[in-house]
């Protein structure tokens, strides 16, 4: 028995190697795809978080403190330390205040930012750059995706997985929206592309804007068919029909969210119902960063901290 097995080790080693490493990498790499079901060229989000459970992370958007960051009142080293004193997981800051905006940061300036939210045991979860795709001046189009690409790799330095941009607010006179999804669809998936280079995720907000409902988030992304889009989730921005409707069917595309204090039903802006909204969330599978959003007047340094807790206290119910 000894010298059979000797003779058949004699016999592997003498395999090519090259051949027989990728055999050997290939067969392990397949198993637990097909295991779970799942297809080893194409994988999603939301058909791998199904296979593992949900799981939340909390992360804040900066845009709540938006007017103070605007006036220079404080600066995002000061909110690093505010999410730092909530215990909160992770911070996404809007590119909007970073320094220089719309050009990108400095080197140096990333070095700072990572190097701070590391040592206070934060993450950043994302952050957003303006962008409008609906216009229909392709020159205007161009120096947009000019600046996402910029983004792109700034987010890359930065470590953060995932850039927010958005459909746009062009009225785009004189152009059908069949038109325009068309044009979009391209200018979105050339942004993806770049982003996969740089392993950044695109993440399309529906902002009420030139995407309204479902069913413009439907389309838009039936049309970019792309691993590297997903959704950015904005709660109070479904303003037509049942917002917790519209959540449930475009939810599969989540791959970050905006909670905000207030939905809109039938054309009010209602509170939120956060134990309906994270049932809904939890059911899904989803695995991720939830972002909070504060949002109108008012300190957000009140309005955070009760929001935060009106979050975490619909959690525990779930």
């Amino acid at each position: 028995m000894f010298f059979k097995f000797e003779n058949l080790y004699s016999k592997s080693i003498t395999m090519k190697k090259g051949s027989s490493r990728r055999n050997f990498l290939k067969s392990l790499s397949a198993v637990p795809l097909l295991s779970m079901g799942l297809s080893p060229l194409k994988l999603n989000a939301n058909s791998i978080s199904k296979k593992f459970g949900h799981k939340f992370k909390l992360s804040l958007n900066v845009y709540s403190f938006n007017q103070l960051l605007r006036d220079g009142k404080i600066d995002l080293f000061d909110v690093l330390d505010f999410c730092a004193q909530y215990n909160l997981d992770a911070i996404d800051p809007t590119g909007y205040y970073f320094p220089g905006y719309p050009e990108v940061p400095s080197d140096d300036f990333i070095r700072k930012f990572k190097r701070k939210a590391f040592l206070l045991g934060l993450d950043t979860s994302g952050t957003g750059i303006r962008n409008d795709f609906a216009n229909p001046n392709e020159g205007s189009r161009n120096a947009d995706i000019k600046m996402i690409k910029q983004w792109i790799e700034a987010a890359a330095k930065l470590g953060i997985p995932n850039i927010r941009i958005f459909a746009g607010t062009h009225s785009h006179k004189g152009f059908t929206r069949d038109q325009v999804f068309e044009w979009m669809a391209k200018d979105i998936k050339t942004c993806c592309d770049y982003g996969k280079q740089f392993g950044v995720m695109i993440a399309i907000q529906n902002h009420n804007d030139f995407l309204k409902t479902a069913t413009d988030i439907d389309r838009i992304f039936s049309l970019v068919d792309s691993d590297w889009l997903g959704l950015n989730l904005d709660i109070g921005s479904y303003r037509i029909n049942d917002p917790y409707e519209e959540i449930e069917k475009n939810i599969n595309y989540a791959i970050t969210w905006q909670i905000k204090e207030n939905v809109w039903i039938e054309g009010k802006e209602t509170p939120t119902d956060f134990v309906k909204l994270f049932t809904i969330v939890k059911e899904s599978g989803y695995r991720g960063y939830l972002p909070i959003e504060t949002l109108g007047p008012g300190d957000p340094f009140k309005k955070v901290p009760i929001l935060l807790n009106n979050v975490k206290s619909a959690l525990q119910k779930i």
